[in-house]
């Protein structure tokens, strides 16, 4: 009943822009990421403009400590040419309850700071990462644990928001 609600409900679109503010453009593309217990974590390597590898997109798993159950997909952008900034997705380096600065932070948490569904879309340098759950599973269904979720990913130069993916 309440993944009904959830898929009539619309979602919002959360923007941000990374505290990191440069020229880099990648290499544009698009993927789906199912993450499961089984393979909880991904990581794929992302294009600068020239073709060489420039960042590496990373998502772990987060839960109770000392426990193995899923509650939530953490997402880092790391810039492989310097390594102090392990994410780049940060609209501030400062920790905030701000929606804008957890836009990584994928917890179907209802009292989290971005509704789970919601499009996240944040500027990095001269690009845009556009991150979308649209589907997540719990088991049992009225427990906090994961047993799945579906991430799409879009890596743009021109700002989606405006027609421009």
């Amino acid at each position: 009943m309440a993944s009904a609600m959830v898929a009539q409900t619309a979602q919002p679109t959360i923007y941000a822009e990374s505290f990191r503010k440069g020229a880099t453009h990648v290499t544009e593309d698009s993927f789906t990421v199912k993450l499961t217990p089984a393979n909880p974590d991904f990581r794929e390597r992302i294009k600068d403009s020239t073709g060489l590898d420039r960042y590496e997109l990373r998502i772990t798993p987060q839960g109770p400590v000392g426990d193995t159950k899923i509650t939530a997909w953490r997402v880092q952008l790391k810039d492989l040419r310097y390594s102090i900034y392990s994410n780049v997705l940060l609209a501030s380096q400062e920790p905030s309850a701000d929606a804008r600065n957890n836009l990584w932070w994928l917890t179907p948490d209802r009292f989290g700071p971005v509704p789970i569904k919601a499009r996240r879309i944040m500027k990095v340098d001269s690009f845009y990462v556009v991150m979308q759950v649209t589907d997540l599973h719990f088991t049992p269904l009225d427990s906090p644990y994961l047993d799945s979720m579906v991430v799409q990913f879009v890596f743009a130069n021109k700002d989606p928001r405006t027609g421009g993916q």
